[in-house]
């Protein structure tokens, strides 16, 4: 089953909460927040119009505050919450290791319930930051081992996926033709405020690298209708290719955006981000991929 897209939830957040565990959303009036996780509660919904340095500084802080909690659903809840916001943009290494320690830890705690060969989405958010933002955690629950061992799997279908879509052009893109490219595949949607925050940095990049051979391919699953206007009025230059089927995005195992692969001239998968990228952030993945 497609779990519902992070970005989709968290743009809706408030009045209604995240339940991580097994995808559930409940109502706000239907959680009951202790004075305690109250603050807490508020600070994260307004976590995401901080500035920059702001924001790093109160998810870390979140992180300690969260880990303090006694040991009750509430504290699982936040601790998901705080992770699934913490990876839009750059936090740096420190707040984003704290924050994948709470998780962890509350994890550890409370562990939900997953089904056998299915790991829960929050096992899947621990496993992401350990293999994809390169943080440190473990545990003993066979959930996670399950959950490590998917996102292995799924890296090995992106590695062998291939494609052919058309672009709000009529032009079409057949990703085995881009060998001796490098390319950046980026899923988005118009809906999807982290989305919108990143595109003008891959505009900039596409713009100074294309003559070296970068290619970014933005994929979305929305009608032309309504991906044409607004990629004119912010005049993006990159191909913007239409997957109103999803065939591709299921193909690449995307439930959740933005998100985006770097492959490098021979083909090869060689990064990808698990949600938003700065500038400086996509300018480290293209490195990876030979571009300097």
């Amino acid at each position: 089953m497609l779990r519902v897209s992070r970005a989709r939830l968290f743009t809706n957040l408030l009045p209604v909460i995240l339940v991580f565990s097994s995808a559930v959303l409940l109502a706000q009036d239907k959680v009951v927040w202790s004075d305690q996780e109250k603050p807490i509660v508020e600070q994260l919904g307004g976590l995401r119009k901080l500035d920059d340095a702001v924001r790093a500084r109160t998810a870390k802080e979140l992180a300690l505050q969260i880990r303090t909690l006694p040991a009750v659903p509430n504290k699982l809840r936040l601790a998901g919450w705080l992770a699934g916001l913490a990876t839009e943009g750059d936090f740096g290494r420190d707040t984003l290791q704290e924050v994948t320690t709470t998780l962890a830890t509350a994890l550890q705690e409370q562990p939900p319930a997953g089904k056998p060969g299915e790991p829960d989405s929050l096992y899947l958010e621990l496993a992401s930051l350990v293999r994809y933002e390169h943080r440190q955690a473990t545990s003993d629950n066979p959930q996670f081992a399950e959950a490590m061992a998917q996102l292995e799997a799924e890296d090995a279908a992106r590695q062998n996926a291939d494609f052919t879509l058309a672009d709000l052009a009529g032009k079409t893109w057949h990703f085995a033709d881009l060998r001796g490219k490098v390319v950046l595949v980026n899923f988005w949607a118009t809906w999807c405020p982290p989305c919108r925050k990143e595109m003008p940095d891959l505009e900039a990049l596409y713009e100074k690298y294309k003559d070296q051979g970068l290619v970014v391919l933005a994929i979305s699953d929305e009608e032309a209708a309504k991906v044409a206007p607004f990629i004119t009025e912010r005049k993006i230059g990159y191909p913007v290719l239409l997957d109103p089927g999803r065939k591709v995005t299921e193909l690449f195992r995307v439930d959740g955006i933005p998100k985006s692969f770097v492959y490098d001239r021979d083909g090869k998968l060689v990064v990808q981000s698990i949600d938003m990228r700065t500038r400086s952030q996509f300018l480290g993945m293209l490195a990876q991929a030979g571009l300097q």
